[in-house]
Formats: structure tokens, C-alpha cells, sequence
């Protein structure tokens, strides 16, 4: 079996910069440490597939994380990247398995409902779990004024990468 090494590359090159991408959204922060980070992952999960969203959703939140100070401490970040990972895993393949049974405007936007609530609600219950074993029940409560941050974030996330994979849909399928 031979590998096609141009499509390697290529995917290679653009999950790189897709993970730079992420790295430019986590600059971009609402309320502290709340990022545009999962912006390129959720348009990756859809470009190009869902491990790759994965990737680079895991690898952005990390940096985000990173240029933030850890402020949820390092075992927290690592179970919300590894969060951020499964919301685009699951992101993606709804995309593809909703592909050719639903309109693609119905089957966008119950993608991007299924986002938003995993890389919200879901991602902030995961946390509090998550910080509730390391530090108890009380601190983890403590969590739940992030919601309508992370909701807002989650929602906008979502919303500015379903409009650009519409806008590059025709130009992305020439290009790969």
C-alpha cells in the first residue's frame, strides 16, 4: 500500500498551522484566561477531520493554559485539553456521520449545537469533577461562575468556524 506523501505533507503543514492559529487565538481572551484557542480546532475538526481537531484542540488549549500561568493548576488544564480533544473528536465525526442524511445547514447547525454544549456545559462538568477529586466539592463549585463565559465563548467558537468552513468549503475540497 502506498502512501500519498503529497497528502501527508499537506495535512502535516496545515495542522501546524492550525495549531499556530490556536496559539494566536489564545491571545485573544474574554474574561481572563476564556480564548479563541478552540476556534481553528472546531474549523479543523471540520476541514480537515475530526483526530486532527483533536490535536490541535488538546495542543491549544495547553498553550493557552500555558500563557495564562496555569491558573487552574496543571492536572486541571490536562483534563480540560484532553476534553477539548473529545469535543472535537465528537464535533467532527457528527459532522460526517450527519454528511448525507441531514441538509447541510440542518446538519451545521446541530454540529454546532453539539459543540457548544461539549466544549461548554459538558468541558466545565468534566473540570469541576476534575477540581472537586484534587481540591473538594466547595472550590469546584466555584467553577460555576465561569459558565456564561464559557458558553459566550463557546457559542462564538463555534459559530465564527462554521462560517469560515462555509466560506472556504468550494476553494478547501480543490485544494486537498
Amino acid at each position: 500500500m502506498k502512501l500519498n506523501t503529497n497528502a501527508n505533507t499537506k495535512h502535516l503543514v496545515l495542522t501546524a498551522l492550525f495549531i499556530a492559529l490556536s496559539f494566536v487565538g489564545a491571545n485573544i481572551r474574554i474574561f481572563g484566561s476564556i480564548a479563541f484557542d478552540s476556534l481553528p480546532a472546531f474549523l479543523a475538526a471540520l476541514l480537515l477531520g475530526p483526530i486532527y481537531g483533536a490535536v490541535i484542540g488538546f495542543i491549544g488549549h495547553l498553550l493557552t493554559a500555558i500563557m495564562s500561568g496555569f491558573p487552574l493548576g496543571v492536572p486541571l488544564h490536562f483534563a480540560i485539553a484532553i476534553s477539548m480533544a473529545i469535543t472535537m473528536i465528537v464535533f467532527g465525526y457528527s459532522y460526517r456521520v450527519l454528511k448525507n442524511k441531514v441538509r447541510e445547514t440542518g446538519n451545521l447547525a446541530i454540529t454546532g449545537i453539539i459543540g457548544v454544549l461539549l466544549n461548554g456545559p459538558v468541558s466545565l462538568g468534566i473540570s469541576m469533577g476534575t477540581l472537586a477529586l484534587m481540591a473538594g466539592v466547595e472550590i469546584a463549585l466555584g467553577l460555576t461562575m465561569l459558565f456564561p463565559f464559557l458558553l459566550l465563548a463557546s457559542i462564538i467558537n463555534v459559530v465564527i468556524s462554521i462560517i469560515l468552513f462555509k466560506s472556504l468549503k468550494k476553494v478547501w475540497d480543490k485544494f486537498i
